[in-house]
């Protein structure tokens, strides 16, 4: 119990620590323990996560609810299996298995309060995702319909890809190819957006 404790109180960032990303409904419900089975990888590539991308988003819009981090190989396969949102463990683009040794990846399931606000009132998901296309380094962007949650991951080389379920559903940009929308549209979508802040830290 200790050793899980210091584990959680790791520090990932600025603003973030490991705990935040340990909780998991599915584990609490089915007695499943949400624990790295590779702690150093988990952490060096959480705080890749936390510090190239989270970070600043907090910096920038304010708190981030983080509504699932990171999964254990163990919980993710059950989640899979039973049906529960969670993608196969093979699967190119699961994000929320960050310690797998030949896999550099790490995601979370996120909500920016700041936005899901707007979005209620009828914001258009693509003002964000443009904004997050045009400012932070994320590898893959997946979102979804309820306060416009999604799924961000970081890799040491990002495919730059979001897709969405939320109509227009599919493939809003494909790793590689170019926005649809010239800068000048983009920008003029995310023109009431606070400035961009990047970290500072003392």
């Amino acid at each position: 119990m200790r050793g899980l404790e210091d584990l959680g109180r790791t520090r990932l960032s600025k603003h973030f620590f490991l705990r935040e990303f340990l909780h998991s409904e599915i584990g609490s419900l089915h007695g499943i323990p949400n624990i790295p089975e590779r702690p150093d990888l988990a952490i060096a590539r959480g705080r890749a996560l936390c510090q190239t991308l989270l970070d600043p988003l907090q910096e920038t819009l304010g708190r981030i609810f983080v509504r699932s981090g990171y999964r254990s190989p163990t919980l993710n396969a059950f989640g899979n299996a039973a049906g529960l949102n969670c993608a196969r463990n093979d699967n190119p683009l699961e994000c929320h298995v960050w310690d797998f040794p030949d896999v550099p990846v790490a995601g979370a399931s996120v909500v920016i309060p700041w936005f899901a606000d707007r979005y209620d009132q009828g914001r258009d998901w693509r003002d964000l995702a443009w904004w997050l296309h045009d400012h932070i380094p994320f590898s893959e962007l997946w979102v979804f319909p309820k306060l416009c949650a999604f799924n961000i991951a970081w890799r040491p080389v990002p495919q730059r890809r979001i897709d969405s379920y939320i109509v227009p559903k599919g493939c809003l940009l494909r790793p590689g190819a170019e926005p649809g929308e010239p800068s000048e549209k983009r920008a003029a979508r995310y023109a009431d957006f606070p400035p961009f802040r990047g970290i500072a830290c003392p």
